[in-house]
């Protein structure tokens, strides 16, 4: 089983950075694609941003050119480098593991709690 605790959100001004942490039990390296989503009250969840396992990265245009997500494997940990926050960055944004667990490689999508990202003056 893979668990994930998101740490790192809180209230930011606009033109702000914040980092977000996804540190996830078991092994994902190699094995997992990481994800950050973020749904805002009334609003679906969506995605911002993903990573493979080999590292390639993929981000919705919202995000693209503000959010970096990158992964320690060492530490089984996701990041979620956010710059220039603007208001409507504000969502609870979610961890999101999809992984091959060995050694049947069986797919297991795995959450975290989430943590609130609140962008305002």
């Amino acid at each position: 089983q893979v668990q994930l605790v998101e740490s790192g959100g809180g209230l930011v001004q606009p033109g702000g950075s914040m980092r977000l942490s996804c540190a996830a039990s078991g092994s994902i390296s190699g094995i997992c694609a990481m994800a950050w989503y973020r749904q805002a009250p009334g609003k679906q969840r969506e995605l911002g941003a993903a990573i493979t396992s080999g590292g390639s990265t993929n981000y919705a245009d919202s995000v693209k050119g503000r959010f970096t997500i990158s992964r320690d494997n060492a530490k089984n940990t996701v990041y979620l480098q956010m710059n220039s926050l603007k208001p409507e960055d504000t969502a609870v944004y979610y961890c999101n593991s999809d992984c091959r667990i060995a050694p049947t490689m069986i797919r297991v999508v795995s959450w975290g709690q989430g943590t609130q990202v609140t962008v305002s003056s």
